[in-house]
């Protein structure tokens, strides 16, 4: 029977795939970290004190990063290059979400149009991560190896989005709640495209490292496009809800360091 738990577990037990599966992953991480220190560092006088959230966010983000990379090391492998097919971040990028690259490269400030910008594309590339992250947490919270991992980078996804909630309703408040649910509209519409594509991929690679029969390889790609019209259908609405969360001000401190993972 497939299913994400079995998947998953599958993916796990297996050198080359984990090895690819965490090596996507920390390249995102990674890319996303850099992404917002350049925000934070480009951040428009008049909302300096998003700031140091904003760098948070970027902390938090490097520090999966090297969780991954830590889980690779332990197990004494070495990252493998990141297929571009499989590059979710790139991939958004290339669709024109969120800030592009050469504006993060200048050296000119942003302005409030763009910081609503940001936090539309994280508002609905979090949502996206912190689901994933709650099918993990509730299968291998528990796991010797990753459930460290898995219940450290859970958390910091939900603090991630509770903060995108909390600040577009700020903005949304001061006068831009049609700018920013035109964007989280365009934003959502785009990520799913792109999430469909990404899965295709990954799964591609997976079934290739793993010999999967040609029978469950078309059902695992079947599945993801029936997801897909789910959510081209409306399921991609509950990406662009904004509600006030009920942690308030979950990026006000200092981003909380990795736990060494057990021996």
């Amino acid at each position: 029977m497939l299913s994400a738990r079995s998947l998953f577990q599958e993916t796990l037990d297996n050198d080359e795939s984990f090895r690819l599966f965490c090596s996507i992953a920390a390249s995102g991480e990674a890319q996303g970290g850099w992404e917002n220190a350049r925000i934070a560092a480009l951040v428009p006088e008049s909302e300096r004190a998003l700031a140091p959230k904003i760098t948070r966010h970027g902390a938090d983000e490097d520090k999966h990063g090297r969780i991954f990379d830590a889980l690779l090391k332990k197990r004494g492998l070495e990252p493998v290059p990141v297929p571009p097919e499989t590059d979710y971040t790139a991939l958004l990028e290339k669709r024109g979400i969120g800030l592009a690259h050469e504006k993060l490269k200048a050296d000119q400030p942003l302005t409030v149009h763009d910081i609503i910008t940001y936090l539309a594309h994280s508002r609905v590339t979090e949502q996206r991560a912190a689901d994933q992250m709650l099918m993990l947490r509730k299968y291998f919270a528990s796991h010797p190896d990753i459930g460290n991992a898995v219940r450290m980078i859970s958390g910091d996804e939900d603090n991630h989005l509770a903060y995108s909630h909390e600040e577009l309703l700020r903005f949304a408040a001061a006068g831009h709640g049609r700018l920013i649910q035109r964007t989280l509209r365009e934003c959502a519409l785009a990520e799913i495209a792109v999430y469909r594509d990404v899965s295709l991929a990954v799964m591609a690679h997976m079934g290739r490292v793993l010999g999967w029969p040609r029978a469950k390889s078309a059902a695992l790609a079947a599945g993801i496009r029936a997801v897909y019209a789910y959510e081209r259908l409306g399921g991609w609405r509950r990406m662009v809800t904004l509600r006030m969360p009920e942690r308030r001000d979950a990026l006000g401190g200092p981003a909380t360091p990795a736990a060494p993972e057990p021996a």
